[in-house]
């Protein structure tokens, strides 16, 4: 059986490049080893200069012009407008539309109807005049895709907060969701994480329908002004579809007669479940999106700005900003400090830095610092389990990780801490508290056990992206990969995770990445854990692997995959070679075995030969995943650390990591 990967069409041009053989010369063994050693030293360098004087690591999150559009915006509907702000947010906006008028939410992608709306109309409120030519044509390439009306949910809740669209011609969200039990379908704990934090505040917001009077008109961003939301035929009613369509109708018609006394109570409770949430830094959840629209809700509600709650959430959305050399300012949707600095230590132990490094000790130690101990909402799910994670932020104690819990582990126990005993304990909480979030098909997700409901992905409020956490391959894999480590490679709860990644490779060797693009991605990860977990680089699915890995490697010695791939079959393994995507091949191929063949070579040329003077690569290419196709990341550490993780496996071997032994 194979993994099912989404089946939408739609040709997008270029067309994906074939498959293509080289001649490329490679010189001997030891001149490879020698370019590898010397690059992973120029890397440990580079990236020794980037460790905070608190032991971590951070890169820029880069993600698309939505997040600083919507900046704008809620700081228009709060009244807290920021001339320097908006001078620099717009900047940067307008440096990102592309050249014929619209903004695409990845780099090289195609334009993107939402994004484009959003980035237009904050630019509108930044000043720019409709007649301008960078905005004339960003409004008749609108137009041109059906307008305002062809735009998603959550754009035109932006629009109908300034009367720019109707409230009655938005999908319902009853605030009285908040009361529906954990088992009932559709409770809120139905939906992913960061879907939760966002539809709880967004649930006051359709029950209020605020409408701040917008200082223009948008006329000219629909295709008929006269009609600008033109009927949408119904579903038939035997399908999903047209059940959820008219259930929306019942909801529109429940908002016109809901009890005052209900209505207010279930907003009430979602505030109360709002505020419980908030981080000691005043975020929610460590991402921006569930921040905007809790304060906008909780705004709503009567808090006042100077109110310690909504005080504490405008500071936090501040730390978010990225303010650049240019004068711009650039809005992260999240921070990634301990996903960052577990990789950059994996990176550098890999590449030889000695275990008791200062850096590695005071990276480790800040780590430590950062394990969760107390629960959360993956709770609900799992009563009795004890917690023990790690978040991916730098507060975000409610919704730790699986991915960075692993990752963490396996971080931890390439350093020789100078408190064995200490590290040994978060280790084996960490580890204890992973197999206990393990789903009931024997893989894992991202943030909760058994979030796997279809019905959410069904209600007309949710055409955005995912809003649902099902297990994936890639933390499935870095899960197996920490838990082989640990001794428990024969632990039947491993062994499951296991069978379910073999099971879920692809026909053509490859494995889908989830969080990061695509399947190279996915392979990068599986591969390397299976091999951990004791399957010889001779098994037959790794075999299939190594071959799949070999026909994608592009002529100049490099590995790449263009988003594209999330839609068209055509698009897996093939875009222009980039340096994390090289380096995931490479750890896949180097786990199987592959180190003396001329593929790894060539690709460890690759790195070396794209290498900058001072120990950096340069990677414009989104290879990072929010949702597949709908949200791409571009971490801007990634091109250090797994270039780096690979010079150093390449160099000196796989890793050799201790394990606890003793329970499995």
């Amino acid at each position: 059986m194979t993994a099912t990967t989404d089946g939408s069409t739609g040709a997008l041009e270029p067309r994906a490049p074939s498959a293509r053989t080289t001649t490329t010369t490679i010189p001997g063994a030891s001149g490879v080893r020698e370019a590898a050693a010397r690059a992973a030293e120029r890397s440990i360098a580079h990236l020794l200069g980037r460790q905070d004087a608190e032991g971590w690591w951070k890169g820029d999150l880069e993600t698309n012009v939505t997040m600083d559009a919507e900046d704008l915006l809620l700081r228009q509907f709060l009244g807290i407008q920021d001339e320097t702000i908006t001078r620099a947010t717009a900047r940067y906006i307008r440096g990102e539309q592309r050249g014929d008028g619209t903004w695409a939410t990845f780099h090289g992608g195609p334009g993107e109807l939402s994004a484009t709306v959003e980035a237009y109309v904050a630019l509108r409120l930044a000043g720019d005049r409709p007649d301008e030519p960078h905005m004339a044509r960003a409004a008749a390439w609108v137009r041109e895709q059906g307008g305002v009306a062809a735009c998603r949910v959550f754009t035109r809740i932006w629009l109908a907060l300034f009367g720019w669209w109707k409230w009655e011609d938005l999908p319902e969200l009853p605030p009285e969701l908040i009361h529906l039990p954990p088992w009932f379908p559709l409770n809120i704990y139905d939906f992913g994480q960061w879907a939760r934090q966002t539809i709880v505040p967004l649930t006051i917001v359709s029950a209020k329908r605020p409408v701040r009077p917008a200082p223009f008109s948008l006329d000219e961003l629909h295709s008929d002004p006269r009609r600008p939301n033109p009927p949408r035929p119904l579903a038939p009613a035997n399908t999903w579809d047209g059940v959820f369509q008219r259930l929306d109708k019942v909801l529109h018609a429940y908002h016109r007669v809901a009890p005052r006394r209900l209505r207010g109570a279930a907003m009430n409770a979602a505030a109360r479940w709002i505020i419980e949430r908030q981080e000691n830094d005043g975020c929610w959840g460590g991402i921006q999106p569930p921040a905007v629209y809790s304060l906008i809700a909780l705004r709503l509600l009567g808090y006042d700005l100077n109110h310690p709650v909504m005080r504490a959430g405008l500071e936090s959305l501040d730390r978010f900003a990225v303010w650049r050399d240019d004068g711009t300012r650039m809005i992260e949707a999240c921070q990634s400090p301990v996903w960052d600095t577990c990789l950059a230590t994996i990176a550098l132990a890999d590449a030889g830095l000695p275990p008791d490094h200062p850096a590695l000790v005071k990276a480790a130690d800040w780590m430590l610092g950062e394990q969760i101990v107390r629960p959360g909402d993956w709770s609900v799910r799992r009563p009795g389990l004890t917690p023990g994670g790690w978040a991916f932020e730098f507060h975000n104690d409610t919704y730790p990780d699986i991915d960075d819990t692993a990752e963490v582990i396996l971080a931890l126990r390439r350093v020789r801490h100078p408190d064995p005993e200490r590290l040994d304990a978060a280790v084996l909480r960490g580890a204890r508290w992973t197999l206990g979030m393990q789903s009931a098909n024997g893989a894992w997700a991202a943030f909760d056990a058994d979030n796997t409901s279809s019905l959410p992905n069904r209600l007309p409020f949710c055409d955005f992206g995912e809003v649902i956490d099902p297990p994936s391959a890639d933390v499935t894999a870095h899960v197996v990969e920490m838990l082989a480590c640990e001794g428990k490679a024969h632990h039947p709860r491993t062994r499951r995770g296991i069978e379910w990644l073999l099971a879920e490779q692809e026909a053509n060797g490859a494995w889908f990445g989830r969080w990061g693009v695509n399947y190279v991605y996915g392979t990068g990860s599986v591969v390397p854990a299976l091999t951990a977990a004791g399957l010889p680089g001779s098994h037959p699915a790794i075999r299939r692997a190594v071959a799949w890995l070999e026909s994608v490697q592009n002529d100049d010695g490099g590995w790449g995959e263009d988003l594209r791939s999330y839609r068209e079959q055509e698009w897996a393994g093939r875009g222009a070679s980039t340096p994390s995507q090289t380096a995931w091949a490479l750890m896949a191929l180097l786990a199987a075995g592959e180190r003396e063949s001329m593929v790894v070579e060539r690709g460890i040329l690759w790195l070396a030969r794209t290498q900058a003077q001072d120990g950096s690569w340069d990677e414009p290419y989104f290879t990072g995943t929010g949702f597949p196709w709908d949200f791409s990341i571009n971490y801007h550490l990634y091109r250090q650390v797994f270039p780096l993780t690979a010079l150093g496996r390449y160099v000196n071997g796989e890793p050799s990591v201790g394990a606890l032994g003793g329970e499995g």
